[in-house]
């Protein structure tokens, strides 16, 4: 290879990522601008709580019937035809989002946003996996930081906006506006090549290792939920702690997320993939665990930082060892993970609410750290 041809390479490689990198970006925008409007769209449908939730619901099922087919799509159509389509469809249904006045239209607007979230999250985190292969060093976690990165902007953006006395339809399309912009500037850079996968299944069965790394996916995702949807909640089990300070938990979990998954690729470069898995699964655990056992707010509100720090870079390395097994081809093992993983997601408010009932709220938290601690132990079978 000549001097002209490693510089070609390399511009090439950086665009790949630097699109990449961008894709991450739009996803979070796009699913993170949804949050501040619930409360507008209960207000406008008027609903009631149990009624919210089953509409909510809608959303996490539209992509879990979503995900088990995008790994087939990825193989016929490729990444970049995927990743448009999807994060079309999520822009036509956002302002639906922020107006729409029935419970009928507005449960299948839900379903077909979740969906196009879904298909995204898929498409993405292959073209991910195979950038970080032709680049041959650690890159998913500064990916995965820019998802991050895009929760924070969006919901921050929509709330701002709306705050200011915007409505949520102009709120929303300011929003949109930025992510297509974003996507006609990296749209050229995205991956387009098709798989040779004659007989590949439209529905994906995880088999094999992919099964096993479904499973910790699932426990992973299981315990970001607990700390979005419980977090304030166990908080405020300390008479000491305030309602207006109990949201704050989550707040520190995303801050310490974002910032451990930006300097994660250079963390696992330097340490390898089974200590930074291992550490930051015992992180995680032991963040759970004190933010149940520490008596002082403070100090749980600070454990909320260390389950942060340690979840930040273990879903990353998930991907990365469901894209280089070889029980199953890396678009399929993808597709099948992320959709255990989801699941985690979409079940655990629930499963809490059910132990919480059963034992505690304290001991539904101290079980996901022990199952934390099961991811602990899988450590260097991930990182094989």
């Amino acid at each position: 290879m000549t001097a002209l041809d490693a510089a070609k390479s390399t511009s090439s490689d950086r665009r790949l990522s630097g699109g990449t990198r961008i894709i991450f970006l739009i996803n979070g925008l796009g699913m993170s601008a949804w949050a501040p409007l619930v409360p507008y769209a209960r207000d406008r449908l008027h609903l009631d709580g149990a009624s919210l939730g089953a509409l909510l619901l809608c959303l996490g099922i539209g992509s879990l019937l979503a995900m088990p087919v995008t790994g087939t799509l990825v193989a016929r159509f490729g990444c970049r035809t995927v990743m448009i389509f999807s994060t079309l469809l999520v822009l036509c249904m956002m302002p639906l989002l922020a107006t729409v006045q029935t419970h009928l239209f507005m449960a299948a607007a839900l379903m077909l946003f979740g969906a196009g979230l879904g298909m995204l999250d898929v498409a993405m985190n292959y073209q991910a996996v195979e950038v970080e292969k032709a680049a041959g060093k650690p890159m998913i976690s500064g990916f995965h930081a820019f998802f991050s990165l895009g929760g924070i902007l969006g919901a921050g953006a929509v709330s701002l906006l709306l705050s200011l006395g915007l409505t949520p339809l102009l709120s929303v399309l300011i929003v949109m506006a930025v992510m297509i912009v974003l996507l006609l500037w990296r749209m050229p850079t995205f991956m387009n090549q098709r798989l040779h996968q004659p007989d590949q299944p439209w529905l994906v069965i995880p088999r094999g290792r992919v099964a096993f790394l479904g499973m910790l996916c699932f426990i992973l995702f299981l315990a970001e939920g607990a700390v979005l949807d419980w977090g304030a909640l166990l908080l405020l089990q300390n008479p000491v702690m305030t309602t207006a300070h109990a949201g704050l938990g989550y707040a520190l979990f995303s801050v310490a997320m974002t910032v451990g998954r930006f300097s994660g690729d250079k963390i696992i470069h330097r340490f390898g993939r089974y200590s930074v898995m291992l550490v930051g699964a015992l992180a995680a655990a032991s963040g759970m665990a004190l933010a149940v056992l520490l008596p002082w707010p403070e100090a749980s509100l600070l454990a909320f930082l260390l389950v942060g720090f340690g979840l930040s870079n273990t879903v990353p390395m998930l991907f990365n060892a469901a894209g280089n097994q070889h029980d199953m081809p890396a678009n399929l093992a993808i597709s099948a993970m992320t959709t255990l993983g989801y699941a985690g997601i979409l079940s655990g408010p629930a499963l809490i609410g059910f132990i919480s009932q059963w034992i505690s709220l304290s001991g539904a938290f101290l079980l996901i750290a022990l199952l934390l601690l099961a991811v602990a132990v899988s450590a260097r079978n991930v990182a094989r």
